[in-house]
């Protein structure tokens, strides 16, 4: 995640998706932002939708006068922001820079680990999303992915897990499949849903041991909105190792 894309509307999807997950601050959230620096880029200007109050304030209007505020000066573009806004009822965060480096990001993951050691769900907010074949960890923009083994220790240590994963030019349906066969060998005994957007997709890996209300609040997410807003889809439980 980058300063620069806060209150885009794909950060709407976002945040309306972990409010709902959140059902009020019942559930747990922790929000593990993966802050990178700026790159300079222009691509996080998509804020047309905040001047169509008619079209999209109805989704949730407390978050829209939330984004619509953070982004109307470019000093409060910023993820402390929407952190201090309450956006996500009782959220937790962890807003450190992540580097490249092994050792820094080792030390990060382990940070992020105690300060949501009580949380029920925690929502890796990668730029790109889970890691790509290309990119080993350590390498120079590997900062923008979360890896699987990142996924298997924060899975194993008994949490939910949600994912921001940008869609490449493929196939959909054949790369959610193939997201949903990696996440299989990571999580084992999760319940996979995939709540998807016109650009990204938000993988959430459910944890046996959750509570009864996260599950409920995810079965009601699938019908909150209308499909082009977010739409969301089960995807099975993934089996457990013999």
């Amino acid at each position: 995640m980058k300063d620069q894309y806060v209150g885009d509307i794909n950060d709407y999807r976002k945040y309306a998706l972990l409010r709902a997950l959140s059902s009020g601050g019942a559930n747990r959230i922790g929000v593990c932002w993966m802050l990178t620096p700026s790159d300079g880029r222009t691509d996080g200007g998509k804020l047309a939708y905040l001047q169509q109050p008619e079209r999209y304030r109805h989704v949730d209007p407390e978050l829209f006068d939330i984004l619509a505020h953070t982004a109307a000066e470019p000093d409060r573009r910023r993820l402390a922001t929407i952190e201090d806004s309450g956006a996500i009822p009782g959220a937790t965060y962890h807003n450190e820079l992540l580097p490249d480096e092994l050792a820094g990001r080792h030390s990060f993951m382990g940070r992020c680990a105690y300060d949501f050691r009580d949380v029920d769900l925690i929502f890796f907010d990668p730029d790109n999303g889970l890691e790509v074949s290309s990119l080993s960890k350590g390498r120079r923009n590997s900062s923008k992915y979360l890896y699987l083994d990142e996924v298997a220790a924060f899975y194993a240590s008994g949490k939910s897990l949600l994912i921001y994963q940008h869609f490449p030019r493929v196939e959909r349906a054949m790369f959610l499949a193939r997201c949903a066969d990696r996440l299989r060998v990571a999580a084992p005994g999760a319940a996979l849903w995939a709540f998807t957007t016109a650009h990204v997709v938000f993988l959430l890996l459910l944890h046996p041991s959750s509570p009864v209300h996260l599950h409920s609040a995810t079965d009601a997410a699938c019908s909150c909105w209308a499909p082009e807003f977010i739409s969301g889809q089960f995807l099975g439980i993934e089996p457990t190792t013999p």
